[in-house]
């Protein structure tokens, strides 16, 4: 993953939409959900959810496929995973165990909190 493509993610999921849909398709897993359910779940019309699923898409950071005549979205991991090995390649000057190692408590992965 270059500069690019992390300044590209990073801005995709600065904005708050974007970060719920993202985290709540990331805790759906690899089944992912049909925009409907994400919609109706982050409490957002759908034609506004587009908008922020394509961005998120143009980002790579999600996938769509076709399920019949709908659409499934899902968390594309494997960039995830490089944008975040790019923020913490030679995390605490290679001592990455002494600092970088996530909270217990960590709760990145829990169901998005409605404001």
């Amino acid at each position: 993953m270059d500069e690019q493509d992390v300044l590209r993610a990073l801005a995709a999921l600065s904005q708050q939409h974007r970060l719920r849909a993202f985290r709540a398709l990331v805790v759906a897993g690899p089944a992912g959900l049909n925009p409907g359910a994400l919609a109706e779940a982050l409490g957002i019309p759908p034609n506004t959810l587009s908008f922020h699923l394509k961005e998120l898409s143009q980002a790579g950071l999600v996938q769509a496929t076709r399920d019949g005549r709908s659409l499934v979205y899902r968390a594309a991991y494997a960039r995830m995973d490089e944008l975040l090995a790019f923020l913490t390649a030679h995390c605490c000057a290679g001592a990455a165990d002494a600092c970088c190692a996530p909270a217990p408590q960590a709760t990145l992965l829990t169901t998005p909190e409605t404001p």
